[in-house]
């Protein structure tokens, strides 16, 4: 049986919003799964309804064996990392630690030694005697997450808690929360709009948009074979190039948008397609579709380079070594083997 389950989940508000519509959703434990979509798809209302501080309007909720979907937030053994860490302010960093080990009750020797376990381990016990406000934002989520982590609770859930945080603190406790996730075993269910973050952390990753879910999949699985256009054009920086088309010719395996031609796996289909390839897998050849550059982009590592085709607006990412400029006129090419298609009334992949 899974760790948490998840069974036909719902979500209305008094007012009508359908935050959540029937998902289904099984975790193992141990495994680090990953929420991701846009502002408002359900994520987050999907987090507080396992938490207990939402309750499903419909649907069921099962953690460790045991039936929780309407228990109150106090009778589940949850650890909960907020954005804006909900620290007390009036409270020293270590009091504020204490402070769930002391409702259950713990004495203070046993206390004390979880106490200096965690914030040990999360490199914060020089910072015990200070109050949240004398601290940075990275220090004060080090401090919610040793809330959390004291209790030994039988899941974590983290709602997008690097996101007041700037670029250098996120890329540290973010390698910190998948180190410490690993080292414990525990399980953790985290959300984020951020797709690097939900790649490099993720077993698994949920996509969920509107209250559905789109696509559950390894962070691999969901950029290489997105499930339907949304996933297609939504993971990804910048996402999936989509061209709009038919095939032309089954036998031979011709895909035809405008009046370019791409050679495909052979498919058993006719009728109008949408073919979607990652800008890492177009480049440039001696033969092939014409294009012209229009933007170059710079990015460390890589170039953007953004191109007018005949089948519109593409974008392919190239090594610094490929040296091209704004203007010029160049043939690309596909890596067939990294082509997907999709069916356009439905969005659904077929390839």
């Amino acid at each position: 049986m899974p760790f948490l389950q998840l069974k036909n989940l719902h979500k209305t508000y008094p007012d009508g919003t359908h935050a959540v519509r029937g998902i289904d959703l099984d975790v193992q434990e141990g495994e680090f799964i990953v929420l991701l979509g846009p502002s408002g798809c359900g994520k987050t209302t999907t987090l507080r309804m396992i938490a207990g501080l939402e309750m499903p309007t419909d649907g069921q909720i099962t953690l460790a064996k045991k039936e929780i979907t309407h228990h109150p937030a106090s009778k589940r053994d949850i650890g909960f990392v907020f954005q804006f860490y909900a620290l007390y302010p009036h409270m020293t960093v270590h009091q504020n630690i204490a402070f769930p080990l002391e409702n259950l009750g713990q004495c203070k020797q046993e206390m004390q030694t979880t106490l200096l376990r965690v914030s040990k381990s999360l490199g914060i016990e020089h910072l015990l005697d200070r109050h949240p406000g004398q601290l940075s934002g990275g220090d004060q989520q080090r401090v919610s997450l040793a809330r959390a982590m004291v209790r030994q609770p039988d899941i974590y859930l983290m709602d997008e808690p690097l996101g007041t945080l700037d670029a250098d603190h996120r890329l540290a406790l973010r390698e910190f929360i998948r180190s410490q996730q690993l080292a414990l075993g525990v399980t953790a269910i985290y959300v984020t709009h951020d797709q690097e973050e939900a790649m490099s952390l993720a077993d698994r990753i949920v996509v969920m948009e509107s209250g559905h879910i789109r696509q559950i999949g390894t962070p691999s699985e969901i950029y290489h074979y997105p499930a339907d256009l949304f996933v297609a054009n939504f993971v990804g920086s910048p996402g999936m190039n989509l061209i709009e088309g038919k095939i032309s010719s089954q036998e031979q395996g011709l895909f035809k948008a405008s009046s370019a031609e791409i050679a495909i796996p052979s498919l058993a289909y006719t009728g109008p397609l949408t073919l979607g390839i990652r800008p890492e897998f177009i480049y440039p050849t001696d033969k092939g579709i014409s294009a012209r550059v229009s933007i170059i982009e710079y990015h460390g590592s890589h170039h953007d380079i953004h191109l007018d085709t005949p089948m519109g607006n593409l974008t392919m990412r190239t090594p610094l070594s490929v040296t091209l400029s704004p203007k010029d006129n160049i043939q690309i090419a596909f890596k067939q083997n990294e082509i997907r298609l999709f069916a356009p009334k439905t969005g659904h992949a077929i390839l």
